[in-house]
């Protein structure tokens, strides 16, 4: 065998089993490195393929050119004639040849010896670089989502690169790791894989210890029932380093899942507060009812009352006054983590006196019904009580719907919807003529830009102030006499220069 040939498989054999790569990558890195030197000693833009025999690293150097169509803007029709040829004339050697093809000629190869080990060395590195780190994508982008744990390798402005084995790098972006966690060169900790990026530099796998599924993965791993699936652990919430809930449901109704969470003496639950840095967690069972879930995740607050809007997917909480701080907690923490465990949009207040609120909001319900329905204090208080707050609520809501209320009868529900109707356009009808006879306000007439005959035309259509006119799109008053959209956009300016005025006295003064 020519020593050319026992050269290669040499390199082969120790670039494979150092680096673990497969022969064919290492074999095409040679290939490449080769056909690199043959391009650079013939000093010209040519194209080079080299074929290495797999059996006895004997090689063979080929010149390539393309085939195209003619091009009738360069001259010969060939826009890079060293690695070009007509498709007319390729048909002359091969006659099935097609455009994208290629024809080949036998050149004389470059000595593996002599195209200098360095430059070849660097080809071949690189290439195996890339397949290494391809290597580690693939052997990671289906364990995105997992719980994986490395030693520190080193830290860098807060950046932690964990040493995974197998000669195989993480990051942990700083953004990314517990606020206050001091870690240190040989730890050993624990991440969430987030994401496997296939990049040309730098790491590939990126890994966070603030998300909310680490907890979740921790949890899975400390609490056996979890594994079993006789508890799930639903979701979680996490002020990073300093406190977290979690939403567990069995599924097997012998097994208590906040108990099996915390273990004997706390020792699961503590297990994962020691891995999160102290990071204390509240196990909250998780309930189908959205109240219910709602009032467990608020531990350890104690709920009076709750109002649950399903339209806004917003909760009233009412808590005791003495409860009160402990259920928004420092910063709103408390309130803010069983808002993001329950997905619900929560305000929490003061039990008493939202029922206050409350039963003065009901009352002045009451009267409005009262005064323009000209009903009863019964009937208007079972219209309040049943959730109708205006009349016109009343006069357009389905029969169907009324009939539901059991105190109420066919007639008497025809009648309220017909009172309230009235009510409706008798309040139309005064607000017209209100609008009808307004005069402008003295600052409208007033303004720079306004006239009189102007500003009376705007009070007519209920812009009475300044304040009125800030509040209006240019859109909303081109209608008006000798109006165009420039004229509008100043006169709306003008009207707005108090607002200015305020917000720069409130910045002057903080």
């Amino acid at each position: 065998m020519p020593k050319k040939g026992k050269d290669i498989l040499l390199m082969v054999d120790v670039f494979s089993n150092e680096k673990d790569i497969e022969k064919e990558i290492v074999f095409q890195a040679v290939e490449s490195a080769l056909e690199a030197a043959t391009i650079k000693l013939d000093k010209k833009p040519i194209l080079v393929r080299v074929s290495i025999d797999r059996k006895t690293g004997e090689y063979e150097t080929f010149r390539r050119w393309e085939v195209v169509e003619p091009n009738d803007e360069f001259e010969n029709g060939l826009e890079f004639p060293d690695s070009q040829i007509l498709l007319e004339d390729a048909k002359k050697k091969n006659p099935d040849i097609q455009v994208g093809d290629f024809v080949e000629e036998l050149i004389e190869s470059v000595d593996f010896g002599r195209i200098g080990a360095q430059s070849a060395k660097q080809v071949i590195i690189q290439k195996i670089r890339q397949a290494e780190r391809k290597k580690i994508v693939e052997a990671y982008e289906d364990r995105v989502g997992d719980l994986i744990a490395g030693v520190v390798k080193r830290v860098e402005k807060g950046n932690v690169y964990l040493d995974l084995g197998g000669n195989v790098e993480a990051l942990i972006p700083r953004e990314e790791m517990i606020p206050g966690e001091s870690v240190r060169i040989g730890d050993r900790i624990r991440g969430y894989l987030k994401e496997v990026r296939s990049e040309a530099r730098g790491p590939q796998l990126f890994v966070s210890r603030t998300a909310p599924e680490l907890l979740l993965a921790l949890f899975r791993l400390e609490v056996p029932e979890v594994g079993e699936g006789l508890i799930d652990v639903l979701s979680a919430a996490r002020d990073p380093g300093s406190r977290a809930k979690i939403a567990v449901k069995s599924n097997d109704p012998r097994l208590d899942p906040v108990g099996a969470c915390v273990g004997m003496r706390g020792s699961r639950v503590q297990s994962v507060s020691n891995e999160l840095n102290g990071e204390r967690v509240d196990i909250i069972l998780w309930n189908e009812n959205d109240a219910q879930f709602v009032i467990n995740a608020m531990s350890p607050a104690d709920v009076e009352s709750i109002v649950v809007d399903e339209d806004k997917h917003f909760m009233d909480v009412g808590v005791s006054s003495e409860s009160l701080s402990q259920a928004i907690g420092r910063g709103g923490q408390n309130v803010r983590l069983a808002s993001e465990l329950t997905g619900w949009e929560l305000n929490v207040l003061d039990a008493a006196k939202a029922e206050q609120e409350s039963e003065a909001e009901l009352e002045k319900i009451k009267q409005l019904f009262k005064e323009q329905l000209d009903v009863d204090e019964e009937i208007a208080g079972i219209l309040a009580e049943v959730g109708f707050s205006t009349i016109e609520e009343l006069a357009y809501v389905p029969i169907s719907e009324m009939l539901q209320i059991g105190e109420f009868d066919e007639e008497l529900i025809e009648e309220l919807k017909s009172r309230a109707k009235d009510a409706l356009l008798i309040s139309a009808i005064s607000t017209e003529e209100q609008i009808e006879t307004a005069e402008p306000a003295q600052d409208l007439l007033e303004m720079e830009g306004m006239t009189k005959e102007l500003a009376v035309e705007m009070a007519q259509q209920g812009i009475i102030t300044m304040e009125d006119l800030a509040e209006q799109a240019v859109d909303d008053i081109l209608d008006f006499t000798g109006m165009d959209e420039e004229r509008a956009a100043q006169l709306i300016l003008k009207a707005r220069e108090p607002w200015f005025a305020e917000q720069n006295n409130g910045t002057v003064e903080g």
